[in-house]
């Protein structure tokens, strides 16, 4: 899984990080979200979707690997 965040949208509201501290890093100049796990490890998945859901902006993306059969 990876996560990638739209600077452009993001307003720095700080929830993902919150969410999901060992995923998202806020900025110390614009208080964007930063992606710090990448990819993300399988143990913090579901602590980048709940980053992601929380996103008041929705500003961040979730991408999973496709596997094929």
């Amino acid at each position: 899984m990876r996560a990638h965040v739209d600077l452009d949208v993001c307003q720095g509201h700080g929830v993902c990080h919150m969410s999901a501290p060992q995923v998202f890093e806020l900025d110390e100049e614009d208080g964007h979200s930063i992606v710090i796990a990448d990819p993300v490890p399988a143990a913090l998945e579901a602590d980048a979707q709940l980053g992601a859901d929380s996103c008041p902006e929705r500003a961040i993306m979730i991408e999973r690997a496709v596997t094929v059969e």
